[in-house]
């Protein structure tokens, strides 16, 4: 194997973890922002009638955050933070089929899935790389 292949499988490999981890941030960050919510709606902050349009907004903030971790280690941009979409409503849809024992993706997943993919193109539009060299910027003296 030449050096060449050998920078393509690591960089794959460095790829394929940044996105999980993306994920796995995306997850905790949905949860986390979830919890909020619960505890604002317990307190009679939020109606219980905008749960599903909080968790939305959850899954699009977790697949941003989860996006931005996954270009950050990639360097590709919408297609780490699609994956990184992806990959958390497939971890919404375990934790779904675990706790609930059913799965359905119909009607309220399809949201869902359209929130955490668009947080994660989101990122991926926002936080690529430019094309050029940055310049660093000198402070006056």
């Amino acid at each position: 194997m030449g050096k060449r292949e050998e920078d393509q499988g690591t960089r794959a490999i460095r790829c394929a973890l940044g996105i999980l981890l993306g994920g796995a941030l995306a997850l905790g960050v949905c949860l986390l922002f979830l919890l909020g919510a619960s505890a604002a709606i317990s307190g009679g902050l939020a109606g219980l009638g905008l749960t599903y349009q909080i968790t939305i907004v959850g899954c699009v903030l977790g697949g941003f955050a989860g996006g931005l971790l996954a270009i950050g280690r990639c360097g590709s941009g919408l297609a780490a933070g699609l994956a990184v979409g992806a990959v958390l409503f497939l971890l919404l849809l375990t934790l779904g089929a675990l706790c609930f024992r059913e799965v359905s993706l119909e009607g309220e997943s399809i949201g869902l899935l359209c929130g955490a993919l668009c947080g994660g193109a989101a990122a991926g539009l926002t936080g690529g790389r430019p094309g050029g060299r940055r310049r660093k910027k000198r402070g006056r003296r």
